[in-house]
């Protein structure tokens, strides 16, 4: 099992952020993730660099500034009340957050080449995707996913897990580029669980010798990162919701998710559920 896959609230904590993992964090080349959390007034400065970013509020509303917008984002109670609006801001850019009444708000993040315009993305606009059946059941926000909004290379999306569920399921995989078939992409899983106490499971087992081998008990702030193998299920704990943020990012020249499903998992559920 690998260790440090697993990462748990607070350890990549700095003076600006309660979460922190950049490329050389996770020891890949394009996914980055950070959350911050603001105090009522405060504020949050982003130097885009070589990356494009998307401010996505956790809890609370806030405000964020480029030097040609300026977006107001409601947000929302938590990210177990519903979806949210954000922002896109592109890489070459600075940016400021700020909230009048406090907040947490994530930071995702894909190094890119492209600059693409800063806009605002509406709440009413994200798809939203009931997947699985019976206690594989969940509810996946495709917020950024590469068919809802443009990006350069970034694709995220949210998943809520009712309690005692299973998602991520069966488990998958896309760390080859098989055109048409399956996607390189490194994914950054980042979990909070609904209620005191809450905790869930993350399964990620190699595709490959020596690949990615993590099973790691999840509570709300910690993040595990897949930079290779079948990953999944994610599993909730029993009268605890588990929302998760997935985030990815890779080396191919089209932005797209191509999955390939683990053939054992698969021919005894018939399928994605």
């Amino acid at each position: 099992m690998n260790d440090k896959l697993h990462i748990p609230r607070g350890s990549t904590a700095d003076a600006d952020h309660v979460l922190d993992i950049d490329p050389k964090r996770a020891g890949w080349t394009h996914s980055s993730l950070r959350i911050v959390e603001l105090a009522p007034g405060g504020t949050h400065s982003l130097t885009t660099g070589d990356s494009e970013w998307i401010v996505l509020p956790l809890e609370g509303a806030c405000t964020v500034r480029t030097a040609d917008e300026e977006f107001q984002l409601l947000g929302r109670e938590s990210v177990f009340a519903s979806v949210t609006d954000f922002a896109y801001v592109p890489r070459d850019a600075q940016a400021q957050i700020a909230s009048g009444a406090g907040g947490r708000f994530a930071l995702a993040g894909a190094k890119c080449e492209r600059q693409l315009p800063a806009r605002y993305g509406p709440a009413p606009e994200v798809p939203v995707e009931e997947r699985g059946s019976g206690n594989c059941a969940r509810l996946v926000r495709n917020f950024a996913s590469a068919d809802a909004f443009d990006c350069a290379k970034l694709i995220a999306v949210e998943v809520i897990t009712p309690g005692g569920n299973w998602s991520s399921y069966p488990p998958h995989k896309h760390d080859e580029h098989r055109p048409g078939e399956e996607s390189e992409l490194e994914e950054i899983y980042y979990f909070e669980i609904d209620g005191p106490g809450g905790f869930g499971y993350q399964r990620v087992s190699p595709s490959r010798e020596g690949g990615s081998d993590v099973l790691a008990e999840v509570r709300s702030g910690d993040a595990v990162l897949v930079p290779d193998g079948w990953h999944g299920p994610s599993i909730a704990q029993p009268g605890h919701t588990m929302y998760y943020l997935n985030v990815m990012a890779g080396p191919g020249e089209t932005r797209e998710w191509r999955i390939c499903f683990h053939p054992e998992h698969t021919a005894t559920t018939g399928g994605y559920r």
